[in-house]
């Protein structure tokens, strides 16, 4: 009985965001809720509900204010430089521009932090996209494929999970899955090159010699502070190493940077103001996503239909394949990062997988290593699961539905590649 609620919810949600028949706020809260009242959890939904909020409390604050800090640099021509630089070496070629997109993804996506690559790559990029009139899709898109190959790396959330679920060294789950790495980030790059094509084709090299700064409106100009690019430099790199190394709580550090930053470059109370006004519709509708993302979590997790719906996956594993569960998992564990939660995956499901595929003589660690191929990796980014991914889209101005079925088979083709060499080379 779970299980179907649980798959139901979650078949339902996908329905009613992929066809735009409600919005996805809408969605995250009302679809669990109906679900939950109709198994007969009405009695505690609150409870579930209140439990969930609290759960991504530190994740919505700390979005919210990396949101306006990043707003407040980008406002006062951080990224200005990179922008000028960036638009002289491809000279106005979309397929340069998409290549580079993922390699730039992918090297900031190094602290294996969603949020920040976010952060950094597209409110640095987006404005090169809409002058040349290319998808802000195509933007979305090959940032998530060059971030999620990136998030196998065993400091990244996945990894580091798997090894504590299954008492394992993260390090040792990832070390055989470096060919397989490899393999993904070249079919990335090769993707990039498909998309940048397509573009090119689309819309043509154009030739120009583009002013950055000739663009900027005359508000724009009054908003940017060149004298402080060096100081804000440094607070952008001492937020983000204060990120990595986690000196102070997540939501403190974009907090304290946020402060900071607004008192430098827009010392006058009015200033500081227009600042936060001017940021406050991005910033609403992402927390507000995230708030309800974890209604929607806290429903699915606290009624125990998560756990249901890992054991109803395990019953219906064959026994004829059960030797091969390693390579099942690896294909299917990006398209279910639509499903689960890393910690639900993780914490939950694993453990259960891991347990039924030893019956079979499959190791844990192949497991574990099956899974940091696509779930929550090549996945994150797409998942309505992860708050990073609102995160995404809503930088990029882009629909979740949209996001999904434009960039789906290309993040699930990453996976394949992936599985396939791991096979061959032993790693699961």
């Amino acid at each position: 009985m779970l299980a179907t609620l649980g798959f139901l919810t979650i078949a339902v949600f996908l329905f009613l965001i992929l066809t735009k028949k409600v919005s996805v706020i809408v969605a995250l809260i009302i679809v669990p809720l109906v679900f939950a009242l109709l198994g007969g959890f009405g009695a505690e939904i609150g409870t579930l509900m209140l439990d969930g909020i609290q759960s991504v409390a530190p994740t919505g604050i700390m979005l919210g204010f990396a949101i306006l800090f990043f707003g407040v640099m980008n406002n006062a021509g951080l990224f200005d430089p990179i922008i000028s630089r960036v638009l002289k070496m491809v000279k106005g070629d979309p397929l340069k521009i998409v290549v580079g997109t993922a390699v730039i993804a992918m090297v900031t996506h190094l602290d294996g932090s969603g949020a920040s690559t976010f952060l950094i790559t597209i409110p640095a990029l987006l404005p090169l996209y809409e002058k040349l009139k290319m998808s802000r899709l195509v933007l979305a898109g090959v940032v998530a494929l060059g971030a999620g190959i990136m998030n196998m790396m065993p400091w990244g959330g996945p990894a580091a999970r798997a090894g504590s679920a299954l008492g394992l060294d993260p390090s040792a789950i990832f070390s055989p899955l470096i060919p397989a790495m490899i393999a993904g980030i070249i079919w990335v790059l090769f993707v990039s090159y498909i998309l940048g094509k397509r573009e090119r084709k689309r819309l043509g090299v154009q030739d120009f010699e583009y002013n950055y700064q000739q663009e900027l409106s005359d508000e724009d100009r009054k908003m940017r502070r060149p004298k402080l690019f060096l100081v804000n430099l440094a607070i952008t790199i001492l937020a983000i190493v204060a990120l990595i190394k986690v000196w102070l709580p997540l939501p403190i550090v974009f907090m304290v940077a946020f402060a900071v930053a607004l008192l430098i470059n827009y010392p006058k109370p009015e200033d500081q103001q227009e600042q936060v006004k001017s940021q406050a519709l991005g910033m609403v509708t992402v927390v507000s996503i995230i708030f309800a993302a974890g209604i929607f979590t806290g429903i699915l997790g606290g009624t125990g239909m998560i756990e249901a719906m890992a054991l109803a996956m395990v019953n219906i594993i064959p026994e004829g394949v059960g030797g091969s569960m390693a390579l099942l998992v690896a294909v299917i564990s990006m398209p279910i990062s639509l499903l689960f939660t890393p910690d639900a995956y993780y914490f939950g499901v694993l453990p259960v997988l891991s347990q039924s595929a030893e019956m079979y003589g499959v190791a844990s660690i192949e497991m574990a290593r099956a899974s940091i191929l696509g779930q929550m990796t090549t996945g994150f980014p797409l998942s309505p699961l992860t708050a990073a991914t609102f995160l995404l889209i809503g930088l990029a101005r882009v629909e979740l539905g949209d996001h999904q079925k434009f960039i789906f088979k290309w993040a699930f083709g990453t996976t394949i590649v992936m599985a396939i060499v791991a096979w061959i080379t032993g790693a699961i």
